[in-house]
């Protein structure tokens, strides 16, 4: 009670509405989670709000019984790893001789970065284009074309803008070249903000399901999102879910519920390793010494 008297009637306000508010964008994932673990009487009859009814597990073990979840999973994960890889590296080499001084032709390849933001080719051109190249029905079609987003590139280079002259001129002097001067300075001190790039090109790799739709017909190479969208727009799967009486095990929904959940966690596990450089690297990529 001290602490509350101490504290000012804005303060307190803030902290109640941020407190509500929270509450209400958790509730979606707290009922998604709870009808994964409920009966499917439960669900049916509409009885499960934030609790699990009828506590029941039995959605997860046909999801984990499911050879097309594990290798839908792993295209996921690869396609997660290669393109953050991919995606860093092309942002990083070209974000640095953006932010130089005197760079000949910096202001034209901006402005066409720039234009990409306001334009694009459309996605008839782009499966032309995709096609010419002969990359449906690869990996490569979901790396290459996502490979430079124009967002993120414009925020690196605002963050290297940031970092101070003099230690680069004074790298210069004991004989540094550009590819020290990148890899010893700049991206030591650029570490908030790679890391922020990563997690959003991380999660746009991990939620991103239209190009694989789009581009890929080979089941095989599904990413997990393109196996929850069939799951649940289609409403059809592999999983058995029923017994040798033809008696239903779990409800479609309970099902559609576990595979959500199992494609949220690894975003859930990963985000707290990154989340202390997530707004120091928005707010600092957004200023200029």
């Amino acid at each position: 009670m001290n602490i509350l008297r101490k504290l000012h009637p804005v303060t307190i306000f803030n902290y109640f509405f941020l407190t509500l508010f929270g509450t209400i964008t958790l509730f979606p994932f707290l009922h998604v989670l709870a009808q994964s673990f409920s009966s499917q009487r439960a669900v049916v009859s509409n009885e499960v709000t934030i609790f699990p009814v009828e506590f029941h597990w039995g959605a997860y073990r046909l999801l984990l019984q499911d050879g097309d979840f594990y290798q839908a999973f792993m295209v996921s994960i690869i396609r997660v790893v290669a393109g953050v890889a991919i995606n860093m590296t092309l942002t990083t080499l070209m974000a640095y001789p953006l932010s130089k001084q005197g760079v000949k032709g910096k202001n034209l390849v901006m402005n066409m970065v720039l234009f990409t933001l306001l334009f694009q080719g459309g996605m008839i051109p782009s499966y032309l284009l995709l096609r010419e190249l002969h990359l449906l029905d690869t990996m490569w079609v979901m790396l290459l074309p996502s490979a430079v987003s124009a967002f993120n590139l414009i925020l690196l280079r605002n963050f290297f803008l940031a970092v101070p002259m003099s230690l680069e001129e004074s790298a210069k002097i004991d004989g540094a070249g550009h590819g020290k001067i990148l890899w010893n300075i700049y991206l030591p001190l650029s570490m908030p903000a790679i890391a922020t790039l990563s997690l959003f090109y991380g999660v746009m790799h991990w939620n991103t399901y239209f190009d694989a739709v789009m581009y890929i017909s080979n089941s095989d190479l599904n990413p997990l999102q393109v196996y929850l969208r069939n799951l649940i727009v289609l409403s059809e799967s592999n999983i058995e879910t029923t017994n040798n009486t033809g008696m239903f095990l779990v409800a479609t929904e309970t099902l559609q519920a576990a595979a959500i959940i199992a494609s949220v966690v690894p975003m859930i596990i990963i985000y707290p390793f990154v989340q202390k450089y997530f707004a120091k690297g928005v707010m600092l990529g957004a200023l200029k010494e």
